[in-house]
């Protein structure tokens, strides 16, 4: 029930995704220590934000049943095409789903996709996240910087300044 309750108050933020609010929806992680990340892959393999120190990390909290994060996981394959080669990792954390269901769905994507998965959501309420999707980006040393709330079309101008400005 909450689950739906942050998928419909994600939905109905003004400007969600439009280009004139992207900007202001980069918002700045303030006042708390970086929150711990440790998951596993579809295949098993654990995962923790300090396996990708000297590279940016974007996180991006999504579910398969969010149309919005559909729209999303599209413009972030675009940004990772433009970004290609830049010390860049985008985390996909899906949002408490089965392993099973996160694979199918995740196998019809063309991107190169590196899918963690938080069965419990306890990583999710670390990270304070109530809407999905909600993204983080990460700069080198592994401190958060901004946080973005609802979805976001990441081959935008801003988003990728954002994201260059980051990248040692």
């Amino acid at each position: 029930m909450a689950l739906s309750l942050g998928w419909v108050v994600g939905a109905a933020l003004p400007g969600a995704g439009g280009p004139a609010a992207e900007e202001s929806r980069f918002v700045p992680w303030t006042g708390a220590p970086t929150p711990p990340l440790e998951l596993r892959d579809l295949a098993g393999r654990s995962h923790t934000l300090a396996d990708y120190r000297g590279r940016v990390v974007l996180l991006n909290f999504w579910a398969t049943w969010c149309e919005f994060c559909k729209e999303e996981i599209a413009s972030l394959t675009k940004l990772q095409r433009q970004l290609a080669g830049a010390p860049l990792a985008i985390l996909w954390v899906n949002y408490g789903q089965s392993p099973a269901t996160v694979r199918d769905h995740v196998k019809h994507l063309s991107a190169d996709v590196r899918v963690l998965l938080d069965p419990d959501q306890d990583v999710a309420r670390a990270w304070r996240v109530r809407v999905i999707p909600s993204s983080f980006l990460v700069d080198a040393e592994g401190h958060v910087r901004y946080r973005v709330v609802g979805n976001l079309d990441w081959a935008g101008q801003e988003p990728v300044r954002t994201v260059r400005a980051l990248l040692p």
